[in-house]
Order: C-alpha cells, then sequence, then structure tokens
C-alpha cells in the first residue's frame, strides 16, 4: 500500500519545476444554486492536461540510461502528450499505444509532440494497462494510473489546493484509473488534511461505483463516448486497495449532465474542458455534494472542436 510523506511530495514538486505549472484556482457559481466552488485548473498545463505531472515525475525518477532507450506508454491521449512532452524535452524515443477510438484531436497533438503511435482494439490497449509493458517496445513503460511515480506527481497537486484553499473540505476529481484521485488524497493526508475526496465518473463506464457496489474490483461493460479521458472496463486490481481506503464514494453523471458542465464552463467561466475535465463540475451542478468548501478538479481541456461545437448550441455528442 503506497505511502506518501510530505517531504516527498514537496520534494516532487521541487523536481516538476520547468516541467509542469502551478495553476491557478479561481471561483465558479453553480448555475442556478447558491453554491459556490473552486475551480483547479490543469487545463491551463502545457499539454492541456494535468498528465504531465505524473509523466515528468515517472520520466525525471527513472534511471538515465533506461530513459536514454525510450519511453512509452498506453493512453487514450493526455498522458500520451505528458510522455510525449518531456521525451521530447530529452531527446528520447516515445511510443504510444492508444485505443482505436482515441479522439483525433489528441492524436494530432501527441504526433505533433514527436511520439510513434500504435493503434490497437480497446482490448488489447487495456491489456497493456494489465500487464504494464507491450512486446517489441524498449525503455521506460510509464503507466497512466498504477505507477508509484505518477501518484506522487499527481499528489503535487494537493499542496497547491490547500495553498489556495486551506478550509476545502471536499474535493471532487474525474476518475479515470484512479492515480489521480489517490494521488490527490495521499497528498492531502501527507499535509494533515482531512478533506474528503469523491471521484467523478460517466454512466458509459464507471467501474469504481461498480467494484463499491460489489466490494472488490468488479468489470464492466464499457462504452465508448466523447467523455473519452476517464472510465475503464474496470477498477486496476492494484489500484482497488488504495482507492477504496482513500476515496470518500463516487458521483456517476449522465453524458447529458456532462455536456451541460462544459456548456456552463464555457458560458459562464469562459473555460474550455474536455469531457472527463468537466465531470467534477457535473457532480457539483447535480446537488447530491454537500460541503462548505468545494473544489472540482478540472483535469483538462483537449476536447475535439466539433463534439466542443455540438454540446455549445445545446446537443450531447454521440460519441
Amino acid at each position: 500500500m503506497l505511502h506518501l510523506s510530505l517531504a516527498e511530495i514537496d520534494d516532487e514538486r521541487q523536481r516538476l519545476r520547468g516541467i509542469a505549472q502551478r495553476t491557478p484556482l479561481v471561483r465558479f457559481a453553480i448555475p442556478d444554486s447558491a453554491t459556490e466552488v473552486g475551480l483547479k485548473l490543469e487545463t491551463l498545463q502545457p499539454i492541456g492536461a494535468f498528465k504531465i505531472r505524473g509523466a515528468g515525475a515517472a520520466i525525471t525518477g527513472a534511471p538515465p540510461e533506461l530513459v536514454a532507450r525510450g519511453v512509452y506508454t498506453a493512453s487514450a491521449g493526455n498522458m500520451a502528450q505528458g510522455v510525449a512532452w518531456c521525451a521530447r524535452a530529452l531527446d528520447v524515443p516515445c511510443t504510444v499505444i492508444v485505443p482505436e477510438h482515441a479522439p483525433q484531436t489528441k492524436i494530432a497533438a501527441i504526433e505533433r509532440l514527436g511520439a510513434t503511435i500504435i493503434r490497437v482494439p480497446f482490448e488489447r490497449w487495456w491489456q497493456v494497462l494489465v500487464e504494464h509493458a507491450y512486446p517489441g517496445l524498449d525503455g521506460l513503460f510509464v503507466h497512466p494510473t498504477s505507477d508509484a511515480a505518477v501518484i506522487t506527481g499527481n499528489a503535487t497537486m494537493a499542496l497547491e489546493i490547500l495553498e489556495d484553499v486551506p478550509d476545502v473540505d471536499t474535493v471532487l476529481v474525474p476518475f479515470g484509473g484512479g492515480g489521480l484521485a489517490c494521488g490527490i488524497a495521499l497528498g492531502l493526508r501527507a499535509s494533515g488534511s482531512d478533506a474528503r475526496v469523491v471521484a467523478c465518473e460517466v454512466e458509459t463506464a464507471a467501474p469504481f461505483a461498480a467494484s463499491l457496489r460489489a466490494g472488490h474490483a468488479s468489470q464492466i461493460e464499457y462504452h465508448p463516448s466523447f467523455v473519452d479521458g476517464i472510465g475503464g472496463r474496470s477498477v486496476l486490481a492494484e489500484m482497488w486497495p488504495l482507492a477504496s481506503r482513500l476515496l470518500s464514494g463516487t458521483v456517476v453523471s449522465s453524458l447529458a449532465q456532462i455536456a451541460a458542465a462544459i456548456r456552463a464552463l464555457a458560458e459562464r467561466a469562459h473555460i474550455i474542458a474536455e469531457g472527463a475535465g468537466a465531470a467534477s463540475v457535473a457532480a457539483a451542478m447535480s446537488g447530491t455534494v454537500s460541503g462548505r468548501s468545494i473544489v472540482c478538479v478540472i483535469s483538462g481541456a483537449n476536447i475535439d472542436l466539433n463534439k466542443l461545437a455540438t454540446i455549445l448550441v445545446g446537443g450531447v455528442p454521440a460519441s
């Protein structure tokens, strides 16, 4: 079971200087409600998503001789961009295994960063996440979720949240594999905060909700949607003990609710969020989350522009 000290997280924060930004936290009034929340804008990272924290932590913390042989990851987009960004800075090869349904916007961004892309069916892509490897590739594999260095990188966000909102009592975090939510929870605990961390999922792929009901890591039927940055076939077995211990439940939003959250962020706060990034605001807008001081992590901004256009005129993209 992973445990992090405040000193370990602060050391990681220092190593990430020049790689990851210290992102701002702004206030946002929930539409048709008296509730106001804080928005942690990871959309302003160099790659438009929080994943650069974990990618930077994993790559800078690995043996240089291993990194020199190349780096690779399995990602639908944002971790791929984080790993590719760091690899380009170090001038080492980067390969990314992506599922066939990965959005073209993210694929184009990965290619601009110079990475080699391997497209595989979703089932094969998920197998890479389970096995932490892909045949024929050499160098450092950066797991997007269940990697101690990645989780430590994510934990640095908790220190920033506490600096901006010392009295925070609830943090809403998009839940893909759990690395972000668990990292933030570990960072809060290491800092002496008892703020609860609530996972935010989408109805088309909510394995944490299913696992909580079952009492163990469970598989679900996965349905691709425009919310491509969160959700999977299951909670990975190695992440279940951590997530079940650290997280205070989950809120599952519909596609329509997440589209409404994206629209509200754009119209009222001039913030662009992808589906996964807006899941936390969708949870806050649902009225099911209580708290005196709530922070929503807006984890990424990399949304396909055609899908964003559909959402802004009141629609819900088909996939």
